[in-house]
């Protein structure tokens, strides 16, 4: 039996050791995963100096009362295209409902939608996301490397980037400082 949606709406997170620094205590909201590949978008870091504010000024948008909030690095994938993760409150062109746990919308109209005050109430944009083909995230999933979890909405938007890592492996009952990177041979 082929498992569809098996990783989407939950989290993957880097292990200690990560070989591909881009991803070193990565968090990523599985928005996709299915036979063809899977869609990720990263939450565990922001990008430095790159507000939401900027991004409203590269499309001639004011930010009416709208939080100068930060910009994540969602993944080395298109890191010029913006992604919203969003609550499911709000739905635009294109908006896709991931596993009933939050929304994810890639569209201008979600941009004028928060700026105007008549968004989703709660959202994190990033820049990029990541992405396997076919069968390329079951076989990084099969060697060290990825821990997943289940998705937990209050990760996505009541947590800071830089808390969201640990906070994952505790709300799975994992100390993340007692990992280690490397194994052992008997």
């Amino acid at each position: 039996m082929e498992k569809t949606a098996f990783l989407s709406g939950q989290f993957l997170l880097a292990m200690p050791g990560m070989s591909d620094p881009r991803f070193a205590r990565a968090v990523i909201a599985m928005c996709s995963h299915d036979a063809s590949g899977a869609v990720g978008i990263g939450l565990g870091a922001t990008i430095e100096g790159l507000g939401f504010h900027d991004l409203l000024e590269q499309f001639e948008i004011a930010p009416g009362d709208a939080p100068n909030a930060p910009v994540h690095f969602g993944g080395p994938v298109e890191p010029r295209r913006g992604f919203v993760v969003h609550s499911r409150d709000w739905a635009g062109q294109g908006t896709v409902d991931v596993a009933g746990r939050w929304a994810l919308s890639s569209t201008i109209d979600v941009l004028r939608a928060i700026a105007d005050g008549k968004g989703p109430s709660r959202w994190v944009v990033a820049l990029g996301y990541a992405g396997w083909d076919s069968g390329q995230l079951e076989g990084e999933l099969a060697r060290p490397g990825w821990f997943n979890v289940p998705g937990d909405t209050d990760l996505v938007f009541e947590t800071d980037a830089t808390d969201r890592w640990s906070r994952a492996f505790a709300a799975a009952g994992v100390d993340p400082r007692l990992l280690v990177a490397q194994t052992g041979t008997a």
